[in-house]
């Protein structure tokens, strides 16, 4: 029932430096739109879309006993008290009203299902899924990807002090398919197939609870993207081998609103 990523969330506190900063990273156009005290920059890959969110104005006292973690601009500026970054991880669903009844039936406690323009979505609940905010979305229609220079998601990390229970969750409650779980200096790491792209699970032991923390994208050309970014006076490390043979990587330290993020390549070189 989950057949993909659909997008993940990041959290900034300026919508206009933040979407410069994708433009840049992504070398995609973003469609910028506000709602509810809420802006938003939409990108869209070839196998995920980002979608920035910053709270607009200022805040504001709620009133005499009211909720302030109501509304959107005030959860928006709460998830911010952390610091910009990842903030959800929204799956790509067909027939959301069986995965719903599963999700239930698993311990996820899901939200109800909620109407969207041209989508339809629940949420699980947030200390079922260990912290991380997990979402279920199904589409009317695909986006439609505009040129990009990235290829899409190669994989997501999630770091948790818990593999066992992280498995247990992605494996067992969400059936992604497990294809590797393995020590690397004395790090676990756990790899689930999600539709084209990799969710990777890392064990970090001094967490109190699971973080959805970095993104790993696809590029034609290592080499290519790295002199793309340095000349856009993005700080990026030397391409270098990576862990998986036949690939090659580089990180990008800055301009990425506070997601640790690796750019990869997988096609094969002369």
């Amino acid at each position: 029932m989950i057949t993909g990523f659909d997008h993940i969330v990041i959290a900034v506190r300026d919508i206009a430096a933040g979407a410069a900063a994708y433009e840049t990273l992504l070398g995609a156009r973003a469609i910028v739109r506000e709602a509810d005290g809420v802006a938003t920059a939409l990108f869209a890959t070839p196998n995920l879309a980002v979608e920035l969110m910053a709270p607009l104005g200022r805040p504001a006292s709620p009133p005499a006993g009211a909720d302030a973690s109501r509304g959107p601009r005030e959860r928006l500026r709460a998830a911010l008290e952390g610091g910009e970054g990842l903030k959800s991880l929204v799956f790509a669903a067909r027939d959301l009203d069986a995965l719903h009844k599963r999700a239930e039936r698993v311990g996820l406690a899901p939200e109800p299902i909620t109407q969207g323009e041209g989508h339809r979505r629940f949420r699980a609940g947030k200390a079922a899924a260990h912290g991380v905010r997990l979402f279920f979305l199904e589409r009317e229609a695909a986006l439609q990807a505009p040129p990009c220079a990235v290829r899409g998601i190669d994989h997501i990390v999630i770091r948790t002090p818990e593999p066992e229970r992280a498995a247990a969750l992605y494996g067992a409650r969400l059936a992604l398919d497990m294809r590797l779980d393995r020590m690397l200096m004395e790090r676990r790491l756990m790899f689930f197939r999600c539709g084209d792209a990799i969710l990777e699970i890392v064990r970090m032991s001094s967490l109190a609870q699971d973080d959805l923390w970095g993104l790993s994208w696809r590029v034609a050309d290592a080499d290519a993207a790295h002199a793309r970014l340095a000349g856009a006076g993005l700080d990026v490390s030397e391409v270098r081998a990576g862990m998986k043979p036949g690939t090659r990587v580089f990180s990008v330290r800055d301009g990425t609103c506070g997601v640790p993020t690796l750019m990869l390549e997988t096609a094969a070189r002369a």
